[in-house]
Order: C-alpha cells, then sequence, then structure tokens
C-alpha cells in the first residue's frame, strides 16, 4: 500500500502512484538547506533573540551592579523575553519543517490542490513550508499563483489568526500547531527517486 514507507516499495511503484511528472522533478537540496528555506524568517529570529538577549544582559549587569532597582527589573524582564523566544522560535521552526515534510508527501502523491493549501495559509511561516515543499516538487508557480489569487501578499506577515482571535494564546490548537507538531517521517526518499530517475534514461539505452 502506498501508506507505507517508501524503502518498502520498489522504485516503479512510487512511480506509478506520484501525481508528479518525473521529467520536470527539479534536483533535490540537502535536507539541512531545504530546512533553512523553511524557516528562513524564524532562523533570521533566533539570531536576532540570541543577540537581543546578550545585549539585554549587559545592559541588566550594569543596571544591577549601580544598584538601580526600576532599572534592574526592566533589563531583567526584557532578557526573560527574549531568551524565552529563543526556544519558542527554535520549536516553531521544528514544527514548520514537520509541516514541510508531509506537505512534500502529499503533493508528490496528489499533485496540487487549493484544499492542500487552506490549512497552512494562516501564517507567513506555514506558507512558507508549503512554498518550500512546492518548489522542490516543481510546483512552485501554481502555488505562488493560488496565494496571489487569494490576494496573499509576500508582507503579509502578520498570522491572520492574531488578528481574527486576539485570544490566541491561550488556545490549546495554537500552541500544539505552532510549538508542538509531531514528528512526521517522510514516506518517500526524494534523493533516490531523482536519482533513480536520472540513472532510467541512460539503463535503457544501455539495454538498447
Amino acid at each position: 500500500m502506498i501508506e507505507q514507507h517508501y524503502f518498502q516499495h520498489p522504485i516503479p511503484a512510487a512511480f506509478e502512484h506520484s501525481a508528479i511528472d518525473f521529467s520536470a522533478l527539479p534536483k533535490q537540496p540537502h535536507i539541512l538547506r531545504s530546512y533553512w528555506n523553511v524557516g528562513l524568517l524564524l532562523h533570521l529570529s533566533l539570531i536576532i533573540f540570541v543577540f537581543e538577549s546578550w545585549l539585554y544582559y549587559t545592559s541588566l549587569s550594569s543596571s544591577y551592579q549601580e544598584g538601580n532597582f526600576f532599572l534592574t527589573i526592566f533589563w531583567a524582564g526584557s532578557v526573560l523575553f527574549a531568551f524565552s523566544h529563543i526556544f519558542l522560535v527554535v520549536m516553531d521552526g521544528w514544527s514548520r519543517f514537520q509541516n514541510y515534510k508531509r506537505i512534500k508527501d502529499n503533493l508528490f502523491l496528489h499533485g496540487f490542490n487549493p484544499r492542500m493549501a487552506y490549512p497552512y495559509m494562516g501564517s507567513k511561516c506555514q506558507r512558507s513550508a508549503f512554498l518550500v515543499a512546492a518548489a522542490e516538487l516543481g510546483l512552485q508557480q501554481q502555488v505562488s499563483s493560488f496565494y496571489e489569487r487569494m490576494g496573499i501578499r509576500w508582507y503579509h506577515f502578520v498570522p491572520r489568526f492574531m488578528v481574527q482571535d486576539p485570544l490566541f494564546l491561550f488556545k490549546r490548537s495554537f500552541l500544539s500547531r505552532t510549538f508542538l507538531e509531531k514528528y512526521y517521517a517522510p514516506k518517500f526518499d526524494f534523493h533516490q527517486l531523482y536519482q533513480r530517475h536520472q540513472s532510467t534514461p541512460t539503463c535503457l539505452a544501455e539495454k538498447n
């Protein structure tokens, strides 16, 4: 069955069930590059929060040594805010990468369908995960066109749910979907699929 892992299937079975035109399949990037591309904004935010934590801590240390109580409290709060966001950004990046792997499998099996994109339209980071998965399968133009038709632009950084539901922080669904996405094991090894497809014409030519 197609629900099993790729390694339990011969290559031709994966070709048969895929909705992707293998002749248009781009060269697959290294997994670390995919991870970077999926969470680009989050990785940049991580760098900023690390720098802020160090900057606020130096200010906190100076205020404490000077005996300034109010500034000490202020900078202590700033340090906690920036330092806690380091972990939140890391967890957010992890969750978006799980989204990316699931999306890529579904796009590979079924091709692009707008219904697939709806659950990932809420935030810039979720859309990035969808776009990266689509780009690695040669479907980026379809997904980008869909987002344009939906009125979504590159500068829409604020997630929709933050505007629609000001109490989102108290919702369990927000925590689970944003920071606690479960590990997703990909069903296909796309590097092997790409390499196998690239070598297929050569093998056929040798047989002829």
